[in-house]
């Protein structure tokens, strides 16, 4: 940074109010890089240029070339305005949920003759929340459960309902939705005893495929009734041993978190029906306040497809932001203090630091091998702030049929979301005009849409 936008900058400064608000960073091109809040803004927004920074805060600091504001009467209303900032301008330095995985759930359709689906996007679902159960560990295991509650529970199976009666109608998996008229009370009975065995409430199943396998071995049909007997071994061992020791049944997710060396690692426990059913481990760097980015990464969790449970439980460092987060989630907020569900907490915590040290080394290599091979490439290129690279390579077969491709790094990184694949018109094995005409649409694009070339 210049002397004199280091005085500009000073000089701003002198100007921000000790009020909450949200601010955003930007680069030498304009780029919004970071976005944050804070309860006192003028505080926040000196630390960042009044003092010493290490690890990737002062890779962030050093991009750094100008800074705006947004004064908010609250900071209930500077968090909320960070998650719709973030979700605007997706800065580079934000990086919190934006690589992470969706889970599958299980939803009984909300129609007629109602089916068993497995379903990732969950919020565009957000009305039918009430009959739908997960998150699952993964898609077989919601697949699994899916199948077993069909053979137990004769639901409708087709997506489309056919003229006629099909298999599942012939081995007592399906009712005939196509041909009999089922009474809206019998099928009311199946989904309500699907929506209690989801919640957890496992013995009327266990008893039901107990009674069934004994009648299949009294007359003497051992193949049906080794099918049943493996169906309660997977309650059995897959569903009910995952109980962990609530006195209630209610949904719950729990947040841990563990920080070293400019890293933070935050673990979450999903809780549905008294079981433990999946984790999610989420690692970044540090750029801000442990408090801010655990505000952040909990507010900003429900943005992707996943439900939201009836409560949370947070670690104790956010107990002063109880109102906070319950205002922006709209759910229950709990900071647990003793006896088992203190101890839920404290795993998360103790998982979150497990996995920061068992991921540290891999997390250095790769730094090294991508960030610090891309400042190296600058101080050899005498390139200031270079984030973005677009390679490009020409093909053909039997020197027709030619096409040309871009692969794009950021930060030295692969951004496979931004590669590009060119049909070449000139179909002649000439490389040069080859990559004359690829570079020429490739730019001159950019330039007719207005945008930066680095973007």
């Amino acid at each position: 940074m210049s002397l004199d936008k280091k005085q500009i900058i000073k000089e701003k400064l002198k100007l921000v109010p000790s009020t909450p608000g949200c601010y955003l960073m930007h680069d030498i091109n304009g780029t919004v890089i970071y976005v944050g809040k804070a309860k006192i803004l003028k505080r926040r927004l000196n630390s960042y240029f009044n003092r010493e920074h290490i690890g990737k805060t002062k890779l962030l600091v050093e991009h750094i070339a100008d800074f705006e504001y947004i004064v908010t009467s609250s900071e209930v209303e500077a968090l909320i305005l960070e998650i719709n900032l973030i979700k605007k301008y997706d800065p580079k330095y934000n990086i919190l949920l934006r690589d992470d995985k969706s889970y599958p759930y299980i939803e009984i359709t909300n129609e007629k003759y109602p089916r068993l689906m497995v379903v990732r996007n969950i919020n565009k679902k957000k009305n039918l929340h009430k009959k739908i159960f997960g998150p699952y560990p993964n898609v077989v295991a919601a697949r699994k459960t899916v199948n077993m509650l069909n053979r137990i529970y004769p639901l409708r199976k087709c997506n489309n309902m056919p003229d006629k009666v099909c298999l599942y109608y012939h081995i007592g998996e399906c009712l005939g939705y196509c041909s009999e008229k089922i009474d809206k009370d019998t099928i009311d009975e199946l989904v309500n005893n699907i929506i209690s065995f989801l919640n957890g409430n496992y013995d009327k199943v266990l008893k039901k495929l107990n009674d069934d396998m004994k009648r299949a071995s009294e007359v003497l049909n051992y193949e049906k009734a080794q099918e049943l007997k493996e169906l309660i071994e997977y309650i059995n061992v897959v569903l009910v041993k995952q109980k962990v020791e609530l006195p209630d049944n209610i949904n719950r997710d729990i947040f841990g978190y563990y920080v070293d060396k400019g890293y933070i690692s935050f673990q979450v426990f999903f809780v549905r029906g008294g079981k433990l059913v999946e984790r999610e481990v989420n690692i970044h760097p540090l750029y801000n306040d442990i408090k801010e980015e655990l505000q952040e990464f909990i507010s900003r969790f429900y943005i992707k497809d996943n439900i939201k449970p009836k409560e949370i439980f947070i670690p104790q460092i956010l107990e002063d932001d109880i109102d906070m987060l319950k205002s922006v989630l709209d759910i229950g907020v709990i900071v647990p203090k003793r006896g088992e569900k203190k101890k839920l907490v404290d795993m998360a915590c103790n998982n979150a630091k497990i996995s920061l040290e068992k991921k540290f080394e891999l997390i250095e290599r790769d730094e090294e091998r991508t960030v610090g091979a891309n400042k190296e490439l600058e101080h050899l290129l005498n390139i200031k702030n270079l984030e973005r690279i677009e390679i490009f390579d020409n093909s053909n077969i039997f020197g027709s049929f030619n096409v040309s491709g871009m692969v794009v790094f950021v930060d030295g990184k692969p951004s496979k979301n931004d590669y590009r694949k060119f049909s070449i018109t000139n179909q002649v094995n000439d490389d040069y005009h080859t990559m004359k005409e690829v570079i020429y649409r490739r730019y001159y694009r950019l330039m007719v849409e207005g945008k930066d070339i680095q973007t």
